[in-house]
């Protein structure tokens, strides 16, 4: 009898990964495709007919169908995403200000409500008139809509009416607070539902896409989807709380390096096209960040392993300190299309446009760069400013030179929010056209490599001179830079890891000689405690020079470029619920959590509740998300001092976890 497969998927900034698994051999077939973020659902297509065509009759054996992303990931490292309303019920202005909520809203519409609880979930009155004036033009405005109130994670009912006549009145998608976390702390669980409210439409379209697939293949199995804390959830569930998928890609991946190289202590470390995320194994098991995951500028409420994000990979920008005597480079933090990429898709446009710059006598400030819209719904191009909606509007789906597509220098800036909004893609010379160059990547078009690297040649430095002599000694250069940087991110994630403070990698001398071996009387060098693992498409090219620099044993596992797809496929489903008791007046307990707010005169009774309710949730909860007979594990917290040998109840947290295999077709 054949072995039922699993097939894994990984859909990240630059490519879509598909692996075909099976329990008793492992991966039986692999394969790669360009992610088309236009339409989705080609690049998972191309990946996915690969691997089946590897397999004789697999349609029929696939019985779990698992995703992973870096799309929510890089999005947030980019400032993308949809735009979106954010409703506040008991807070103000003045809450803005705190955790960086004002930063991540810019400049999208915020309601504030009277209402809200305090600590034991008792209420202060509801007003959603100021809502109800504002709706019509919220719907014309945004793309979705975040509620965030005052404890609402002890009392939700505030939040749930809001969302009621949101959707009464609206097609929007809304998020509530309390779906998200059960931790105090408003204003960043604020910032948690705003940007998990950004993100619905690019994990929709991933989700749907994928499905589409499926079912035009017939492929007619459970779709699970990686969270940030490797966990699987169900596809349902995922366009519900798409920011847990927030490195849902890096958590497969130290998934997927822990299955593929058996070690259970080591630094992980991904390269993909957008970012390199580094995390460490600890006895098999990925470090867990319960204080929230960052991503690019923000700290989440949203559990997550513990990632350290760096905007460094294949297609990161490559930038020249023009301020600085002598030509440095610098990579990322922003994605660009590589040269030899677009010109492998559009190869006219592109090598005309290049070919022209480069015979030019002088050099263009936009010289080098081509902008194209990415072809996302017009529907996500909601709340242009004019100035933008005419930018738009000249900008194609085919790559133009930007100083055809920019009449002024002040466009910029309008160009840059396009390319912030998702909208608008650049492309421009980056380490893969550098590695073309250098010849250790082939896949695309070296032509246009060539030519980016020759007009990057010309850029001058503050001393006057050009930034190198031909297109191998720059690339040469970008390839320095990024073993560095590389370098200096794995540290910065040890460092981090180790609790040491005042540390700055990037410009502290004892690292620098250490990592540079600068030779003197007092020499300097470190090392980590246990091996790299490397992975990523490029992870065979970047990072023997990188362990070398570190003085690292390093690991580049086989099936290297696709341990993301690997992860997603040997994952479990787990959820947790938190029920918390408080005495709010004495002999009277309130019971707060999974949707509930009871209050008891028996702190026995209020306890048995909390037990009951907290099991029950985390149990249910897991069953939506895709476990097969999960089973349940109760810790509880009771903070109950002795003072002056009396004891004083504070508060009991009754956490539940529930965890299992997910479902598999033909159960």
């Amino acid at each position: 009898m054949t072995s039922p497969l699993f097939l894994g998927i990984d859909t990240g900034g630059t490519y879509t990964d598909a692996v075909l698994y099976s329990e008793t051999e492992g991966v039986v077939a692999s394969a790669k495709s360009l992610t088309t973020r236009h339409d989705l659902a080609i690049g998972v297509s191309g990946a996915v007919e690969t691997v089946l065509s590897e397999i004789s009759g697999a349609v029929k054996r696939i019985r779990l169908v698992s995703l992973s992303t870096t799309l929510a990931t890089n999005a947030l490292v980019e400032g993308q995403g949809g735009r979106a309303g954010l409703v506040m019920i008991g807070f103000g202005p003045k809450d803005l200000a705190r955790d960086g909520l004002a930063e991540a809203l810019g400049t999208d519409p915020v309601i504030y409500l009277t209402g809200g609880h305090n600590v034991h979930g008792n209420e202060t009155p509801l007003d959603l008139a100021p809502l109800e004036a504002q709706l019509d033009n919220l719907s014309r405005e945004v793309s979705a809509v975040a509620i965030a109130g005052y404890f609402a994670v002890r009392n939700p009912a505030h939040e749930i009416a809001v969302r009621d006549l949101i959707r009464e009145r609206t097609f929007l998608p809304v998020t509530c607070s309390h779906d998200l976390s059960s931790r105090l702390g408003g204003p960043r669980r604020a910032l948690t539902t705003l940007l998990n409210a950004r993100l619905i439409s690019m994990v929709a379209r991933l989700i749907d896409a994928t499905s589409g697939y499926l079912s035009s293949r017939s492929i007619d199995a459970p779709l699970m989807v990686v969270r940030g804390d490797g966990a699987l959830i169900s596809a349902s569930e995922a366009l519900m709380r798409p920011i847990e998928t927030i490195l849902s890609g890096p958590a497969a991946s130290l998934v997927g390096a822990r299955h593929l190289t058996g070690l259970d202590n080591a630094v992980v470390s991904d390269i993909g096209g957008t970012t390199t995320d580094v995390a460490v194994l600890d006895g098999g098991m990925p470090r867990i960040d319960t204080e929230g995951a960052t991503v690019g500028r923000y700290r989440t409420m949203v559990e997550a392993v513990a990632m350290h994000t760096f905007g460094l990979g294949g297609d990161s920008e490559v930038r020249l300190d023009e301020g600085g005597f002598e030509a440095g480079l610098t990579l990322g933090p922003r994605r660009l299309m590589p040269l030899s990429l677009a010109a492998h898709l559009w190869p006219k446009p592109v090598l005309a446009g290049l070919e022209k710059q480069a015979q030019s006598s002088y050099s263009g400030r936009f010289d080098g760069r081509f902008a194209l819209r990415t072809g996302l719904p017009d529907a996500l191009a909601a709340g242009l400013t004019a100035q933008e909606a005419v930018l738009y509007e000249r900008i194609t789906l085919e790559p133009q030179t930007l100083d055809v597509v920019l009449t002024g220098t002040s466009q910029r800036a309008t160009l840059d929010r396009l390319v912030a909004r998702g909208l608008v893609l650049i492309a421009g010379f980056t380490p893969s056209d550098a590695m073309h160059v250098l010849g250790r990547q082939d896949q695309w078009n070296l032509e246009a490599a060539r030519l980016g690297a020759e007009i990057f040649c010309r850029r001058k430095a503050g001393s006057g001179r050009i930034v190198a002599q031909s297109p191998a000694e720059l690339a040469g250069m970008v390839s320095a830079r990024l073993t560095r940087q590389s370098a200096e991110a794995v540290l910065t994630a040890l460092i981090a890891d180790d609790d040491i403070a005042g540390i700055d990698v990037s410009k502290s001398t004892f690292i620098d000689r250490a990592l540079s071996r600068t030779p003197g009387l007092v020499r300097f060098s470190l090392k980590p405690d246990r091996p790299l693992v490397a992975l990523g498409a490029s992870a065979p090219v970047h990072y023997p020079a990188i362990a070398d620099m570190l003085d690292i044993e390093s690991f580049v596992p086989v099936h290297a470029g696709v341990a993301n797809a690997v992860g997603a496929v040997v994952g479990q489903v787990r959820e947790t619920v938190t029920v918390f008791v408080s005495e709010p007046d004495e002999g009277r307990y309130a019971v707060n959590g999974g949707g509930e707010h009871q209050i008891f005169r028996d702190r026995g009774a209020a306890f048995a509740r909390a037990r009951e309710l907290a099991r029950s949730e985390a149990r249910q909860a897991a069953t939506r998300s895709g476990a097969d007979h999960p089973g349940v594990e109760l810790i509880e917290h009771i903070d109950m001092p002795v003072i002056e040998g009396l004891e004083k109840f504070i508060e009991a947290r009754f956490v539940a976890v529930a965890s299992g295999r997910p479902r598999i077709a033909g159960k």
